[in-house]
């Protein structure tokens, strides 16, 4: 089982969702149902997939009987973009709080010698938007991650 292939983020209100996801961040989507009352929304981007679901709803369809808490915000997991450069980190940034992120830590040199911040979307969520000198991407974009 070496693959992960969507990563779906429960959230509060899809309309606002959608509308900070693509409209904001300008990530391409597809959305099942109707604009003002998604079912779900689909992220195409490149590698692993993400789709935004209605949290109760999401709940929900894990066990209907006992559903698992609701809970948003914080749950020990963040979601990355890793980019090329220290200014494609900052424009990531620009886009993010002008598409209405809450900025949690503004990109900084950190621990590890990269440069890295922290944002919130309108469900709490958190997006780390790093760069590191010596990082390779593969022909996807995405980070190849090695010794």
């Amino acid at each position: 089982m070496n693959r992960l292939n969507l990563i779906t983020l429960g959230v509060k209100d899809m309309v606002e969702s959608l509308a900070f996801y693509r409209d904001g961040l300008g990530f391409d989507v597809v959305v099942y149902g109707k604009e003002s009352d998604p079912d779900v929304i689909f992220f195409n981007n490149g590698g692993t997939k993400i789709s935004l679901f209605q949290i109760d709803r999401l709940a929900k369809d894990i066990d209907e009987e006992n559903p698992p808490q609701v809970s948003i915000g914080f749950g020990g997991i963040t979601l990355a973009y890793n980019g090329k450069s220290k200014e494609e980190v900052d424009e990531v940034f620009a886009v993010a709080e002008k598409a209405g992120a809450k900025i949690v830590k503004a990109p900084e040199i950190v621990f590890w010698g990269g440069y890295s911040g922290y944002f919130q979307d309108p469900n709490g969520f958190y997006w780390e938007v790093a760069y590191g000198e010596s990082w390779q991407f593969d022909e996807n974009d995405m980070l190849i991650v090695k010794e």
